[in-house]
């Protein structure tokens, strides 16, 4: 019975969210439909079990959530990510606008630039340059998902993406986890992305299949779509509703000014990372009133906060007269950041009172059985929970906070690095959450103005069956070389 209550609390989470129940209410409400089948207290589970691990989560990860958003909504406002659009729109031109699409997403998200934001700034640029090369509208959703939410979310090095940090703690690595590794994955994932496009380019070319129809306001509308915001905050660390908000500069900045804010995101987290965390004194954390810690659990999230708070301090410096309201900017963005973070945390809990189930040890038991070894058991299960959440961050943190001390002893016990197991879970949980209610891909079709049944296949060979291969690429390379 443990057990049927468990599926049956994750299957109306799936159902229910996918219907755009919110998930604040639907979590706690399948925590306690799977505590109820395995005979536990109820309320105990809600305010102790569920609680305290969305607490943690948010006790962990809110300052990333809410400096990320905000820095997101200053270039923004700045102009500085329509500045770099434009760039790549006017250096590529209409003859190569698939790779001018992609490129653009992956500079602004690998520059801490949330993915949500980066949509509603690409499509418009997306849809104009489709239009002047008359490539179909409905391959515009897998360019910008491949520049935004792929190999700049997961693999790429040094990525302030949230699913990047999610693992640091549990494992106490950085965001740098496996440079070499992360380099080849990326490459993998843009190399047959890109392949699939142009493919899908030639194939339409050849049918006779031109632009299209396809209405410029959609993206404005996206904004305003109660389902999308939904969805999208689950899956994401930006709430869509506050793009509209803020004030935009009358002006753009040069791409130089646009692209500083990004360069220093890059090299202060690479510097706090490997040169300055690692020589200051830190004994301090051990004391009880910091948790008993070691910098090993913070120094990566740590790096990540310095790189952006130091981001934007460059950013407002050169854009200062550009944000005509630094208050009304900074206020929608810190007001982003805040239902992403609470929705993320609320599956949290759910996974941590199916956790503490008796029937999960059967889970386990399944999950660390699987042949293969380790790694392999590490990228079922965060693809897994990242498939039925439909959220990379969520997923990921429910299957690390389930069996991350597990794997850690493995890890022990086999010699495996933590760097490459970081690596691993990052980009399996970047795999399989980009189902059809995952909340980027609903909220990238409303903003392109596309339809599932028109965009969806390409989003899946270039967010899903590319990033598979990379995993596998990463999983065979590490377990016969090791990380590096």
């Amino acid at each position: 019975m443990g057990l049927a209550g468990i599926f049956l609390g994750l299957g109306l989470l799936i159902w229910l969210s996918y219907r755009g129940w919110s998930v604040l209410v639907l979590a706690p409400a399948a925590a306690l439909i799977a505590a109820l089948f395995a005979s536990e207290p109820l309320l105990a589970h809600w305010t102790q079990t569920f609680m305290g691990s969305a607490a943690g989560f948010l006790a962990q990860f809110f300052p990333l959530f809410l400096l990320g958003a905000v820095f997101g909504k200053l270039m923004d406002d700045s102009g500085s990510v329509q500045t770099i659009a434009r760039f790549m729109t006017e250096k590529l031109g209409p003859k190569r606008a698939m790779l001018a699409v992609v490129l653009a997403g992956a500079l602004v998200t690998y520059g801490g630039v949330s993915l949500f934001v980066a949509f509603f700034v690409l499509a418009p640029m997306a849809q104009a340059l489709f239009r002047a090369a008359d490539i179909p509208a409905r391959l515009m959703p897998a360019a910008i998902a491949l520049g935004t939410s792929t190999f700049t979310m997961s693999a790429l090095p040094g990525t302030p993406a949230i699913q990047n940090a999610i693992p640091m703690p549990f494992f106490g690595t950085t965001a740098f986890a496996a440079p070499g590794l992360g380099v080849i994955a990326s490459a993998i994932m843009l190399g047959f992305g890109m392949w699939w496009l142009r493919r899908a380019e030639s194939r339409a070319r050849a049918a006779g299949e031109t632009f299209g129809a396809l209405t410029s306001d959609a993206h404005i509308d996206a904004a305003d779509d109660p389902v999308v915001r939904e969805r999208a905050t689950t899956a994401g660390s930006f709430d869509p509703a506050e793009v509209q908000h803020g004030e935009h500069g009358a002006g753009q900045p040069g791409i130089a000014v646009a692209l500083a804010p990004l360069v220093v995101v890059v090299l202060v987290n690479l510097l706090m990372a490997l040169v300055v965390l690692p020589n200051l004194d830190t004994d301090f954390l051990a004391e009880p009133r910091f948790g008993g810690i070691s910098l090993a659990n913070v120094g990566g999230v740590w790096a990540v906060l310095v790189a952006l708070a130091a981001a934007m301090a460059v950013l407002v410096a050169l854009n200062w007269k550009r944000l005509p309201s630094l208050r009304a900017t900074v206020d929608a963005g810190a007001n982003a950041s805040v239902l992403p973070v609470v929705c993320v945390a609320s599956l949290v809990g759910f996974g941590a009172v199916v956790a503490a189930m008796p029937a999960f040890e059967m889970v386990r038991d399944w999950v660390l059985g699987i042949g293969g070894g380790p790694l392999v058991s590490l990228a079922l299960s965060t693809n897994i929970l990242a498939a039925l959440t439909g959220s990379a961050s969520g997923g990921l943190t429910i299957a690390l906070d389930a069996l991350g001390g597990t794997f850690m002893q493995l890890a022990d016990t086999t010699g495996l690095d933590p760097a490459l197991m970081h690596r691993v879970a990052v980009i399996g949980a970047g795999t399989l959450d980009s189902l059809p209610h995952n909340g980027a891909v609903v909220t990238l079709l409303a903003v392109c103005g596309t339809k599932h049944r028109e965009s969806y296949f390409d989003i899946v060979m270039v967010g899903i069956v590319g990033a598979l291969i990379a995993l596998i690429a990463v999983i065979l390379l590490g377990t016969a070389v090791g990380s590096f």
